[in-house]
């Protein structure tokens, strides 16, 4: 097998990273339009990420934020997010580095981006084995719980009509 010297698969997730970038920093700068809001999952104690104590231990490895309504002072740079939000009542400033995320998903349209861990990646183009996309677009209908991870032998599962397409099933083997 050929090794991939031009990694496309890093510049695939780093261009579905500016797509969300460029998302939150619009919404940063004029709000949220219509009905959109997003759910974003990151991993809790990545490099990076800053959270309170409390919430650490509330959620250990990995947390969904949710920014709709209640939220403030957001913040995009190049390679992170800082927002103000409430838990319990309590005021909570969350730094988020964009490596950091596992999903990002837009319920008002059905939008979704699910991002493999880097340490898969860079494992894989280490030992020269195929690597899996870094970063996958759910533009169809697929809820947070339907996008999950499935092996080639077993196919996703469709949710109210809508089918997960991996982007392996595509790759010459």
């Amino acid at each position: 097998m050929a090794t991939d010297h031009i990694r496309y698969d890093v510049l695939a997730r780093d261009a579905l990273r500016s797509v969300l970038r460029r998302v939150l920093a619009d919404a940063a700068e004029h709000g949220l339009p219509g009905e959109h809001h997003f759910f974003i999952t990151f991993l809790s104690t990545a490099e990076g990420v800053k959270l309170s104590p409390r919430l650490l231990a509330q959620y250990p490895e990995e947390m969904t934020v949710i920014l709709q309504h209640q939220f403030w002072d957001l913040v995009v740079t190049d390679d992170r997010f800082e927002v103000g939000l409430s838990f319990g009542g309590i005021p909570e400033r969350l730094v988020v580095p964009f490596n950091s995320i596992k999903s990002f998903f837009d319920p008002s349209v059905q939008f979704g981006l699910q991002f493999e861990p880097a340490d898969a990646a860079e494992a894989a183009a280490a030992t020269n084995l195929p690597a899996v996309p870094a970063a996958t677009s759910s533009a169809l209908a697929v809820p947070p719980v339907a996008v999950a991870e499935t092996t080639d032998d077993e196919p996703a599962k469709p949710s109210e009509g809508a089918e997960v397409v991996r982007l392996d099933r595509f790759r010459k083997k």
